[in-house]
Parts: C-alpha cells; sequence; structure tokens
C-alpha cells in the first residue's frame, strides 16, 4: 500500500507543521522571521547585493499601513506586519505564477494565515474592510519596489500598481540588508506590536 507524500516541514524552533493541517501551536514567530528573511520577492529579479526578502516587505507594508491609517488599532498593524507570514513556508510566487498553479496555493494560504492569526490573537480571517486596507498598502509597497529596485519605471508602475499618495511615500527609502538584519528588525518590530495589544 502505497504511504502517503509528507506534508509537514521540520522548523528550526522544532516545531513540526503540518501544511495541510497547521496549528496555532506550531506557529513561531522565530520561524516565521528566519524564513520571510531568505524568501525573495520579484523571484530575486531586484537590483542590489542581497535579495529583497518578504520580510523586509512586510516591514515596509505594516509602516505604509500606519502612515494610511494612522489611528488603526495596533491588531490591524500587526496584521498589516504578518500580511505574508505564509509565505515563510509555501514561498513567494509571482502572480502570474500563481494564476498558473491554480486554487492549490491560494487553499494552502489561507489555511497558514488563519493559524498564524491565532497564534497571535488575531481573528483568523480579518474583517474585509481591512484586508482590503492592507492590500492598499500592499499596492504601495509593490510601486516603491517597483521603482526602486525591481527596474520598473514610473508610468509603467502607475499602470500595475496605482499611483501612490505622495505623502504616503515621503522619505521611503528601500536599502538591502543582510538577511540577518532583516530578521532581528521583523521579530524586535512583531513583539513591539504584540506588547501594545
Amino acid at each position: 500500500m502505497p504511504t502517503k507524500p509528507r506534508a509537514w516541514q521540520r522548523m528550526l524552533s522544532g516545531r513540526r507543521l503540518d501544511l495541510l493541517d497547521p496549528t496555532p501551536m506550531d506557529i513561531e514567530v522565530e520561524d516565521i522571521a528566519h524564513g520571510l528573511a531568505f524568501v525573495a520577492r520579484w523571484n530575486g529579479q531586484t537590483y542590489g547585493d542581497y535579495p529583497y526578502s518578504v520580510a523586509e516587505h512586510s516591514l515596509l507594508v505594516e509602516e505604509i499601513y500606519t502612515r494610511m491609517y494612522p489611528k488603526a488599532p495596533v491588531k490591524w498593524r500587526l496584521a498589516a506586519l504578518l500580511h505574508d507570514a505564509p509565505e515563510y513556508v509555501i514561498g513567494d510566487m509571482i502572480s502570474p505564477v500563481k494564476a498558473a498553479v491554480g486554487p492549490g496555493y491560494g487553499e494552502l494560504d489561507v489555511r497558514l494565515t488563519a493559524a498564524i492569526h491565532i497564534r497571535f490573537g488575531l481573528p483568523a480571517q480579518l474583517p474585509v474592510t481591512i484586508k482590503k486596507a492592507i492590500k492598499r498598502a500592499d499596492r504601495v509597497s509593490a510601486w516603491l519596489e517597483a521603482t526602486q529596485i525591481a527596474g520598473f519605471d514610473v508610468p509603467e508602475s502607475n499602470k500595475f500598481f496605482g499611483r501612490p499618495n505622495p505623502e504616503v511615500i515621503k522619505g521611503l527609502e528601500i536599502t538591502l540588508r543582510p538577511p540577518v538584519e532583516v530578521r532581528r528588525d521583523f521579530t524586535a518590530r512583531h513583539a513591539e506590536l504584540l506588547a501594545q495589544l
């Protein structure tokens, strides 16, 4: 009788995360920060000596979200920081690849997101208005990334991601850093937000 293929991954924390049935007890922020610090956005097609990681992107999205919604409760800022957290185990796929893979990727993402949210005191599913607000911040981040490190010109970025409010992006410069620094800053920001809940 054939055995079922393994659907779990051993984390550096020692946890064993079942990708098909993740539980909040198997989620550790250190695993998330470590994994995201090594996952490159834009399929690695960015300028610089280091990849632009999902952890760095997540920090930027949380900053942009906070600028766009300065009175937002801390829990939604935490949700913005964690918006791509499942990618620590399923990776970051650019939109065309997600479309080609089909619904399987999205289903994994939904299950992992729910477990991550519950682990850190957020609702398993975010309210639609909050999810849309975080997506708006995500698109602003994509515009900045596209124009600063991914080789897009401004008109092309405006076409794909929309033109951001100049006040929201004022002073935001992307600097590529070693994964160890990004991992440390992601973990620290997560701890700061949790302490304010």
